[in-house]
């Protein structure tokens, strides 16, 4: 399948001071698939070597015990009987199993930077946090990340984009050519690429799920596919935390976002989760979930704005599930409200706050929202080329109360409301409207710096 993604490896490869590359994301969100048989298949054809930390115990163990780079290229050319040298892509995968080759990168870049070298792994930020804060632990034996010495790349779920290239790709093409012409699409069409929006907060990003949903041409797969991943979410948290307690807080947490999203203040709390708990006793658990890319945090800002956006209050945030899919599966909805015709009425607007939250993710932006006076929300506030664009996500018609309050006390660009509306721009109000479709154009254009109506 194509991903957006691999246009980064590329530029990475074709770049003569590239340094070894660390691929970050969540479980089965596509790294390997996206690393090995997309990239390498593509631009090293047979002459590329591929570790699996997990299963390669040989590897794993002597890597384990040093992180000289030569010694790990000689052992590694003997074991696979290929020579390693300029020509040779070395892919490490699931090094959160031997967080010992992440501190090799650093030799690696200092004496072997001609040889291009990808790490990738699931959980590797928390493996190496936890082995950097080991009690008992020696100041010389701690794990030492090599700063300055790696390329970051970060995967996420597909974003609507990639499902739409992936499972129609004709349509996919006039939704681009539309955006970029800055024209609205017909009714007709426009109402086929909002089917697609509908089904795609049923399927989500995760490639296997979006991959039995194109060769099935059925929901019903993908669903099944999506409670899998789900439940290993929850096994993953039994793996790599410290304590029980933190286990059980995780999952808790992690099973509760719909609940905490679908209530009138869509703010985290923690006695809705637990009674008598506060924010605080949920940090670790908040934490882990963020690094491991399985949950997006959102800070809230008041009132008056200044960049660059800083939380008013970091006690005050939302809470999103990084994969659309998950987040309808966890919601417990019918799978039927996505394509029946009452669905306007039965999905609430927290589906598609998900969804743009998770499309502004993947374009590397920081979420943000608004909270005014009263009742007054901006459901996203994103800075680009040191403009301000409040976005609001609506999935009716919806008013511009927020907005007017919001203009009271900033200074913005223009707003962005995202809804199932067709495209058009009121310059009198400084309102772009964009149907969903559009969003994860718009949120490239944004962190580019190149927006434009």
């Amino acid at each position: 399948m194509e991903r957006n993604a691999l246009q980064k490896l590329i530029d990475w490869n074709n770049n003569k001071r590239k340094k070894p590359m660390i691929v970050w994301g969540a479980r089965q969100v596509g790294k390997t698939y996206l690393v090995q048989e997309i990239f390498a298949e593509t631009y090293y054809k047979d002459n590329y070597i591929y570790v699996d930390c997990k299963k390669e115990d040989e590897i794993r163990d002597f890597c384990s015990e040093t992180a000289n780079a030569e010694k790990i290229i000689e052992y590694i050319s003997l074991l696979k009987g290929k020579q390693i040298n300029e020509n040779t892509l070395l892919i490490f995968d699931e090094v959160q199993e031997c967080p010992n080759i992440i501190s090799s990168l650093k030799y690696f870049c200092q004496d072997f930077r001609e040889i291009p070298v990808i790490a990738t792994g699931s959980m590797v930020r928390i493996k190496l946090q936890r082995e950097t804060h080991k009690r008992g632990s020696k100041e010389n034996d701690k794990f030492l990340f090599p700063v300055g010495k790696i390329n970051q790349m970060t995967v996420y779920p597909m974003t609507f984009d990639e499902f739409l290239m992936n499972s129609n790709k004709m349509l996919y093409n006039t939704i681009k050519k539309a955006y970029e012409s800055k024209t609205s699409l017909s009714v007709k069409i426009h109402d086929l690429a909002m089917e697609q929006v509908y089904k795609y907060l049923l399927v989500g990003g995760m490639p296997e799920a979006v991959d039995a949903y194109i060769d099935s041409e059925n929901l019903f797969e993908p669903r099944e596919i999506l409670k899998a991943l789900y439940d290993n979410y929850f096994s993953d948290m039994d793996l790599y935390q410290a304590s029980q307690e933190a286990v059980l807080r995780s999952r808790t947490l992690f099973r509760n976002i719909y609940r905490e999203l679908n209530k009138e203040s869509k703010n985290f709390s923690p006695g809705l989760i637990e009674e008598k708990s506060k924010t605080r006793d949920f940090a670790t658990s908040i934490q882990w979930l963020t690094m491991a890319h399985v949950v997006n945090q959102s800070f809230q800002l008041k009132e008056h704005i200044t960049m660059p956006l800083m939380p008013d209050n970091e006690s005050n945030f939302r809470l999103f599930l990084g994969d659309i899919g998950m987040f309808s599966h966890q919601s417990g909805i019918n799978a039927a409200s996505f394509i029946s015709g009452k669905r306007e009425n039965t999905l609430s607007g927290i589906f598609f706050e998900n969804f743009v939250a998770n499309e502004l993710i993947a374009k590397e932006h920081k979420l943000f929202y608004w909270r005014g006076k009263a009742s007054a929300e901006i459901e996203f506030i994103i800075e680009s080329d040191n403009k301000l664009y409040p976005i609001d996500v609506k999935k009716g018609r919806g008013t511009l109360n927020s907005l007017e309050k919001f203009s009271n006390h900033n200074k913005f660009e223009y707003a962005i409301k995202v809804s199932k509306n067709n495209y058009g721009y009121n310059a009198e109000q400084k309102l772009l409207t964009i149907p969903f479709y559009f969003i994860p154009f718009a949120a490239k254009d944004l962190a580019d710096g190149t927006m434009a109506i």
